[in-house]
């Protein structure tokens, strides 16, 4: 039995859980925050570390890096290895998010999620669960309003803000900072992220579209047509066309022989 015909017979004994976890109504979560512009914050400081929640075999968590010679906006990995990046908007529902998790890990694949702090905020339990899998997790601000748009104090809020909920919830800022609403950081965005302790800004080469909601053959046509070695994808966690383009785009994958890893891993 070839890898891809033993991953689709666990995708069948796994598709009735999968469904009953989008049943429970997560079609049209956008990523879009509803609340208000938040007041600016203080000038960064070091949050005491929190001890990280989970059990014994809890990961620990990993934190941001640098990569000698790598710019300060990444937005794909090297072209000479057969690995790439799928990165996930943190925000929607849970099940989705969930979902996609599960999606990811039966095929041996390991993801990067950029979480935005009020969708943390609300489901802290996603952190852990996040790390447990082996995937990274990034800062994605704090309200996912448009940075660009901000002043600098607000701008530092949102990444700061973020950050600090990240700590409290795992003990470690995050391994990457991704700007809101936008693909491409600006330098005022790039020099606050490296001050709140990001060395990258994390972009992307392939936009999957999943978040206009065009359907999973649409999304999987999008990246698999597109991809190539050290591609970072952008993806996001709150749409269920998400969770049904990734059985075929990830046994597209394996058929070319591309893996899907961290961003780190795709870096290091």
């Amino acid at each position: 039995m070839t890898s891809i015909d033993r991953r689709r017979a666990l995708r069948t004994g796994a598709g009735a859980a999968v469904a009953g976890a989008l049943a429970t109504g997560c079609a049209g979560t956008g990523p879009a925050s509803t609340g208000s512009r938040q007041p600016a914050a203080p000038p960064p400081e070091t949050p005491r570390p929190a001890a990280p929640s989970g059990g014994p075999h809890a990961r620990t968590a990993p934190t941001a890096r640098r990569f000698p010679g790598q710019p300060a906006e990444i937005t794909h990995g090297p072209r000479d290895r057969d690995r790439v990046a799928l990165t996930f908007h943190g925000h929607g529902d849970p099940a989705t998010a969930r979902a996609v998790l599960a999606e990811a890990e039966r095929a041996g694949a390991r993801i990067t999620v950029l979480a935005v702090g009020s969708w943390l905020d609300q489901h802290p339990d996603l952190a852990r669960r996040i790390l447990d899998g082996g995937h990274d997790l990034g800062n994605h601000t704090q309200s996912h309003l448009t940075i660009t748009d901000m002043d600098e104090a607000d701008a530092q809020a949102e990444i700061v803000r973020c950050a600090r909920r990240l700590r409290a919830l795992t003990g470690s800022i995050g391994s990457w900072f991704r700007p809101s609403r936008t693909q491409h950081s600006t330098p005022l965005i790039t020099r606050l992220a490296q001050r709140a302790g990001y060395p990258h800004v994390l972009s992307y080469d392939l936009d999957s579209l999943d978040s206009t909601s065009p359907g999973a053959t649409a999304v999987t046509r999008t990246v698999t047509g597109q991809i190539r070695r050290g591609s970072v994808v952008s993806l996001h966690f709150g749409y269920a066309d998400t969770v049904a383009a990734l059985p075929a785009l990830l046994d597209d994958l394996d058929r070319r022989g591309l893996r899907a890893v961290t961003t780190t891993e795709l870096l290091s």
